[in-house]
């Protein structure tokens, strides 16, 4: 186990590692949304568009350097611009007699320097000594020319103390800049040969990545490995909080030269956030940024829920992936960053409110399979109830106020009447399952085998299939309407596409499968001799699927084994062979009557007749006679195995998949 030093020193290098990144994505940012002046001409143009490329270029590349090459090359830079900021104190500071007098006047307007010149220059001369030693410890100069080059740095302030004249102050500047740039370039010359092994070896790696593990894993591994949602999360967050000090400041100022009260008022500060709101995604990486932050928020909110009502599955963990996925795609396909201010605005409440309701329905999709699992294994502890049925209230009343305050501010349009209906299915599957669970509870309070039960939950269940099926089909409706009247866009038709695969025809598909195996299963159920009274009592066995007695009746297969009709119906849905020898359960018309009956452990009810299946009934002979490998044989493939009711939907592709409210359709451009 590492120590507490080494965890504190790998994240302070976690830190580093996305503190250094952001400012690529603010130069990218900065270059993508820079204003291009129609009237500087095609040479101006041009040579703007290649600044622009080869900063968009050298950003690129430095943000997916890895973390050593990373330091390496702020190491570089951080030594150049010391060596620019020294040359330029040193010309400075020679090209003016009176350099407090300039300082004062030009920079800060307030005492901080001393006036005694001596003073001065022992404190200029301390700043470039720094400089210089920062300058030959980035660049790891050998120590002769260590010392050199801080002598170089040092010459101009020794001009300044012989108080030699401006002319010559200003040539020595000069002279000991022209060094310093020939030192740098030499040395930054000597370093592209490692820059070209560093580029080579980024090359050779990227491409054996991509041959043995394919685009999609080498994306994958450059975004955890570069921290790309941190890096966009920090760049929002410090663009947001830079902009917010400024639209403070400018509005302190313009209240006080009004003579207006300098706090900030209600309205005031509603205008700020609304300002912040609109600036925070008004380009492509700003509503990258702004996706990270609400993945963070909902990643969190995910965990407090699953810790609230008590579940580990490790797949209800997705929604903080989710949700920045679902808002990306509706500002993508709203065109949300190219949109006037105002109206960018209102788009983005509509998208919100819409990212809500998709949040709401995961959260659903989390809360379900802990009701369905408390009520079936009849978990008696109101304390693991209570918060599951409690979360389940809330999913149920928020859509109801939802959709009451947006109908009593909104106009009915596509988008409106999107979030209604979203909002009506979720109020409807809460229904459902609360019924399902109700059913399961009656079910464990009398501790009596409900023959009905599994019937009836597939009522439930199917019913809240098809009214999901139904909704889906009324957001194509919607999305097709909105498309082809409102504000269609390519984005928009490729999303609608999905929805219609996902969330219609697979669903219409599994569901229609599932009604087939169940009406197949009940026909063979059917099919089967049921025995009942003096027999099901001679027998003296349980069912080998539940293990319970037999209370009223049996059913009888081909094989001489006998289940309960419900246990039996449940493993048909998964095959059609019999759990005891996985022969097939299937018997014809003619031979039905004349069917004998055993128990499961080879034992024949008298008399009847044994001679209607000699294949069963060799086999079973052979095992109780001792054969002892066929008996081994017949123990290792008998072993049932115990399905629960989701298990069993889940096996033969009963239960529809999981609806991705990636609503491509919900919402239009105007009211």
């Amino acid at each position: 186990m590492a120590s507490p030093h080494a965890r504190i020193g790998r994240q302070a290098l976690a830190v580093l590692d996305v503190a250094f990144r952001v400012p690529c994505i603010f130069i990218i940012d900065a270059i993508f949304n820079s204003y291009h002046d129609p009237g500087s001409g095609w040479a101006g143009a041009t040579g703007k568009l290649l600044l622009q490329f080869l900063g968009i270029l050298v950003s690129s590349v430095v943000l997916v350097l890895s973390q050593r090459a990373l330091f390496r090359f702020y190491m570089l830079f951080l030594a150049v611009l010391l060596g620019i900021v020294a040359v330029l104190i040193n010309y400075h500071a020679s090209s003016h007699i009176d350099f407090y007098s300039t300082y004062y006047k030009a920079a800060l307007g307030f005492r901080l320097l001393p006036r005694n010149g001596p003073t001065l220059w022992l404190g200029m001369a301390v700043i470039q000594l720094l400089f210089g030693l920062g300058y030959v410890a980035l660049l790891n100069v050998q120590s002769i020319f260590a010392a050199l080059i801080v002598l170089d740095i040092m010459i101009p302030i020794w001009g300044l103390v012989v108080e030699l004249p401006v002319d010559v102050r200003q040539l020595v500047a000069i002279t000991s800049g022209l060094v310093l740039a020939i030192n740098t370039a030499v040395y930054l010359t000597l370093k592209l040969k490692w820059f070209y092994y560093s580029c080579r070896y980024v090359f050779l790696l990227v491409r054996h990545m991509y041959r043995i593990y394919g685009v999609q894993l080498l994306v994958e591994d450059t975004w955890k490995r570069i921290r790309f949602p941190d890096v966009l999360r920090v760049f929002w967050l410090t663009r947001m909080t830079a902009q917010a000090i400024i639209l403070v400041y400018v509005v302190k100022v313009v209240r006080n030269e009004n003579g207006e009260q300098t706090y900030l008022t209600w309205d005031v500060f509603w205008d700020l956030l609304s300002n912040l709101i609109i600036s925070g995604c008004d380009s492509t990486l700003t509503v990258l940024g702004m996706s990270a932050v609400i993945s963070s928020i909902a990643h969190y909110l995910g965990l407090s829920i699953l810790a609230f009502i008590g579940s580990t599955e490790e797949e209800d963990k997705r929604l903080g992936f989710v949700a920045p996925v679902l808002f990306f795609i509706l500002a993508l396909q709203t065109g949300l960053s190219g949109l006037d201010p105002e109206e960018r605005l209102v788009r983005l409440s509509r998208n919100m409110c819409l990212l809500l309701t998709a949040i709401l329905h995961f959260i659903h999709g989390m809360t379900d399979p802990v009701l369905m699992s408390l009520s079936a294994s009849h978990v008696s502890s109101v304390r693991r109830h209570l918060p599951v049925l409690l979360v389940s209230l809330c999913l149920f009343m928020l859509p109801i106020m939802l959709s009451y305050a947006l109908w009593h501010h909104y106009a009915l349009n596509t988008w409106l009447f999107a979030v209604t209906a979203f909002c009506v299915e979720l109020c409807l599957k809460v229904i459902v399952s609360l019924t399902v669970y109700t059913l399961f509870m009656v079910d464990g309070y009398y501790n009596v085998l409900w023959e009905k039960l599994d019937d009836y939950v597939y009522y439930m269940r199917s019913t809240g299939n098809v009214i999901e099926f139904i909704f889906g089909v009324i957001m194509f409706g919607n999305g097709a309407y909105t498309m082809m009247f409102e504000s269609g866009s390519k984005i928009r038709a490729c999303m609608m596409c999905l929805h219609a695969y996902f969330n219609i025809y697979l669903q219409a598909k599994n569901g229609w499968k599932t009604f087939i195996n169940r009406r197949t299963a009940v026909k063979k159920i059917n099919s089967l001799p049921e025995v009942k009274g003096s027999q099901l009592r001679d027998i003296e066995d349980v069912c080998a699927i539940c293990y319970q007695e037999f209370a009223t009746s049996a059913r009888l297969t081909p094989c001489h084994h006998y289940f309960h009709a419900l246990c039996l119906r449940k493993w048909l849905y998964i095959q059609d062979t019999c759990p005891m020898c996985h022969q097939k359960v299937y018997i014809e018309e003619e031979s039905r009557d004349s069917a004998p009956f055993s128990n499961n452990n080879g034992y024949v009810a008298p008399n009847e007749n044994v001679g209607e299946f000699p294949e069963a009934v060799g086999a079973e002979a052979a095992a109780v006679a001792g054969e002892p490998e066929l008996e081994n044989e017949l123990l290792e493939d008998n072993d049932s195995i115990e399905y629960d009711e989701d298990e069993w939907g889940t096996q033969n592709g009963g239960t529809p998949i999981e609806e991705d409210y990636i609503n491509d359709d919900t919402d239009s451009s105007g009211e």
